[in-house]
C-alpha cells in the first residue's frame, strides 16, 4: 500500500491531500485484541477517519493512562498477540491508511526486519513506538523504511528548539505532537502545552503536524485545529469501546469529523 519516498508514503500522502483541500485529519485510536475492534475500525472510517491507530497491547503501557491500560490489560487477557492482531487486520476492508502503536520491546523481540515485514504483510503502512527515542531509532528506522512502513516521531513539550529539526527530518507520514506531559487519558481542558508544542513545529516542518494525548472531546479537537493539520485521539475513543461497542465509537467520530468540518468551513 506504500508509495516510494521519491514522493511520500500512503499515509503522508493521504494527510497532505487532506490538508490541501483544508481538511482537518482525525485519527483515532483503538486497542487491538479487544472485542469488536475490527468492527470499530470500520465504524471510525465509515464516519469520517482518515486513517485509525491500532495499539498493540502491551504490559507496561508507559504512555498509556487508566483507560488504555484497562483496554489492553483485557485484550491480553483475552489472548491478543500481536500475530492475532496481524492476522486480523489482513481481513480490515477500509479504504484509510491502518496505523500500528507499539513499545519498542514488541518490536526488538520479533526483531526490526521480521516486525516490519509483518505490518507491511497486514496492510499497516505506519508505525509509532513511543518509548523509541531518535537517536537510538536509526535500526529501526532502516528496517521501515525498506519494508514501506512511514515511522512517526513523536515530539514531546520538553524537546529543546536545536533538538526539533532532527525529530521532523526523521518523521514519516506525520509528527506526533505530544500536547501534554504525562500519560494518555480525557481531561477537562485542553492543555496550552497541546497548542505551543504544534505552534513550534509547524514554524519548521511541512510534514503534517497531529496533536495526540489529552484531546478529550471535539471542543478540544477544534481548539488543537486552530494550530494543528489534526488530532489523534485515544482515550475517549476506547472507553466508549469498551463501555458501548463499535457503535458508539462510531457515533463519537462522525461527532468529532462534524466539528472539524464545520471549524474548517467557518475559517475559509
Amino acid at each position: 500500500m506504500n508509495t516510494e519516498r521519491s514522493g511520500f508514503g500512503v499515509l503522508e500522502t493521504r494527510l497532505r491531500d487532506a490538508r490541501l483541500s483544508s481538511r482537518k485529519i482525525l485519527v483515532p485510536y483503538i486497542t487491538g485484541g479487544l472485542t469488536g475492534w475490527i468492527d470499530a475500525i470500520r465504524a471510525a472510517a465509515a464516519n469520517g477517519a482518515d486513517a485509525v491507530e491500532i495499539g498493540i497491547p502491551f504490559s507496561d503501557p508507559v504512555m498509556d493512562g487508566p483507560v488504555i491500560q484497562q483496554a489492553s490489560e483485557k485484550a491480553l487477557r483475552d489472548g491478543a498477540t500481536p500475530t492475532s492482531i496481524f492476522n486480523e487486520l489482513r481481513n480490515v476492508d477500509v479504504q484509510i491508511p491502518l496505523i500500528v502503536m507499539c513499545y519498542y520491546n514488541t518490536v526488538f523481540r520479533a526483531g526490526h526486519e521480521r516486525f516490519a515485514n509483518a505490518l507491511c504483510d497486514a496492510g499497516v503502512v505506519a508505525a509509532i513506538v513511543p518509548d523509541l527515542p531518535l537517536e537510538e531509532s536509526s535500526e529501526w528506522c532502516d528496517a521501515a523504511d525498506k519494508a514501506t512502513i512511514e515511522t512517526i516521531m513523536l515530539a514531546a513539550p520538553t524537546a529543546p528548539d536545536e533538538r526539533l529539526p532532527r525529530v521532523v527530518a526523521r518523521a514519516r507520514g506525520f509528527v506526533y505532537a505530544v500536547g501534554l506531559l504525562g500519560v494518555t487519558g480525557e481531561r477537562a481542558e485542553l492543555a496550552t502545552t497541546a497548542i505551543s508544542m504544534a505552534t513550534r513545529l509547524k514554524k519548521i516542518t511541512d510534514v503534517p503536524v497531529l496533536v495526540g494525548v489529552g484531546v478529550s472531546n471535539a471542543q478540544q479537537a477544534q481548539q488543537a485545529c486552530v494550530v494543528a493539520d489534526g488530532v489523534i485521539q485515544g482515550a475517549s475513543v476506547v472507553r466508549r469501546l469498551l463501555d458501548d461497542g463499535p457503535d458508539a465509537v462510531g457515533s463519537y467520530v462522525a461527532e468529532v469529523r462534524f466539528a472539524l468540518d464545520s471549524q474548517s468551513i467557518a475559517t475559509r
